[in-house]
């Protein structure tokens, strides 16, 4: 099937928005730096980019008779966030699994951000002590089954809606969109900086571009710590989704490029490059980061643009995928 034979129910406002930014461009010295703003890109619990990946997903949902998405994350999940808020907007129930991904004394960090506004929109939270990990947990397996028992009929959603079988159609339709934005700007983007965890928005951009077969690198920044587990995923969603669209060849292994350096040391716990980078871009351009994920991918375009790795001359474009709420987590941080 062609990616346009997918059905898909919309979700969001519409193409998400392009804007240079060009006092951040001007400080780095090198290649002209863009955004295209997931951040902003609904009006459902402030959208993101597991919004875009639900849009496929909802329609297998109904045809299934689903009443109760099912998913898991962290206390601070994006993902959670936008599952509960796709549910209410559905009129169907949600159960969550939010799980201790993160190693971060904030006292208030299961009770404000992501996973405040999941309640907000009626979401059942349940809290696990379990650590990070991407891969199928016995607590949502159980969270599936429960929901099985008391008469309901469960969606499952994995975590970040990446090991599904739909989780790279959102953001296959994503690159179909920003090559539509570059006829528009006039420009073309020779280069995308994206973060990579659980892998289906990066895997998604390389089986979409690969379509278009134009000379483009897309970089993911590992903001995981587990680089190998990451890439993998990456790797292994990309090549069934471009499948699943038809792309008619094999995804070659430089299309799928995963950096480390900009992790630390555990997932979701900024080190000072990812705070040097929240507070350049808000203090230049007015646009807010978040310390798990656009943080850490902006440090590393912020590097590759110095250092020229991104050489000058490129227009290199910004995936701000969201997130900014779990910012509340972390306010002890920001006291400057």
């Amino acid at each position: 099937m062609a990616l346009a034979d997918f059905p898909r129910h919309p979700l969001t406002f519409g193409p998400s928005p392009v804007h240079p930014l060009d006092r951040l461009t001007a400080h780095l010295g090198g290649a002209r730096v863009w955004a295209k703003r997931e951040d902003v890109n609904s009006g459902l619990a402030y959208g993101g980019n597991k919004t875009r990946k639900l849009e496929y997903l909802v329609p297998d949902a109904l045809a299934k008779g689903a009443d109760t998405l099912v998913s898991i994350g962290g206390y601070q999940s994006n993902h959670t966030r936008q599952v509960a808020a796709v549910a209410a907007h559905l009129g169907l129930k949600a159960v969550l699994v939010q799980e201790n991904w993160v190693d971060w004394p904030d006292p208030l960090n299961d009770r404000v951000g992501n996973i405040l506004l999941s309640r907000i929109t009626g979401a059942e939270v349940r809290l696990d002590p379990a650590g990070f990990g991407v891969g199928f947990k016995p607590s949502w397996e159980r969270a599936v089954e429960d929901v099985r028992a008391a008469g309901g009929t469960p969606y499952a959603i994995p975590a970040g809606a990446s090991d599904h079988p739909l989780g790279g159609l959102g953001f296959a339709r994503w690159a179909e969109e920003v090559r539509q934005q570059e006829e528009e700007l006039g420009v073309f983007f020779d280069t995308v900086v994206v973060c990579s965890v659980t892998g289906s928005t990066h895997a998604g951009m390389i089986a979409g571009f690969a379509a278009q077969d134009r000379p483009r690198r897309v970089i993911g920044i590992d903001a995981s710590a587990k680089l190998a587990e990451t890439r993998d995923q990456v790797e292994r969603i990309a090549r069934r989704t471009a499948e699943l669209i038809d792309l008619g060849r094999d995804l070659r292994d430089d299309e799928i490029e995963v950096l480390p350096g900009w992790a630390g040391e555990l997932y979701g716990v900024p080190v000072q490059s990812t705070l040097d980078a929240i507070r350049l871009v808000g203090r230049l351009e007015g646009v807010v980061l978040d310390t798990v994920y656009e943080g850490k991918s902006m440090a590393g375009l912020i590097d590759l643009v110095r250092d020229r790795t991104i050489p000058e001359g490129s227009n290199v474009l910004f995936a701000h995928l969201g997130g900014q709420p779990a910012l509340n987590a972390y306010s002890a941080l920001f006291r400057d």
